[in-house]
């Protein structure tokens, strides 16, 4: 269950959706069995909702699409990375707070 301005990527869409958006993006990468990444869950879809029209939010599966997780060495999940101009600009790994993910979005948008 995720909000409507959720978007979920694939490793077929992540370039052009992610690494070639106007916007910063945040990707979540999770799987369906990882507890923290469904704990999580709630506060990523309300920070698509705060941040509408100023960062895109997305989610990818890691076990439906293996090849974009190792490209950025994702070995742990929750791992939440910024993408700005498609360069990673930070990574949060683990359930964190809401606070602590938007103090890394304003320092991104800053």
């Amino acid at each position: 269950m995720s909000a409507d301005n959720v978007l979920h990527v694939g490793d077929s869409d992540f370039d052009s959706v992610v690494l070639k958006s106007d916007l910063p993006v945040l990707v979540d990468f999770w799987a369906a069995w990882c507890g923290p990444c469904r704990a999580i869950a709630p506060v990523i879809d309300e920070l698509a909702s705060d941040y509408a029209g100023r960062v895109k939010i997305a989610k990818m599966n890691v076990d439906e699409n293996p090849i974009t997780p190792g490209r950025y060495g994702i070995r742990a999940i929750p791992t939440l990375i910024i993408f700005k101009g498609g360069k990673v600009m930070d990574q949060i790994t683990g359930a964190v707070g809401k606070g602590a993910i938007e103090a890394v979005l304003n320092r991104v948008l800053s």
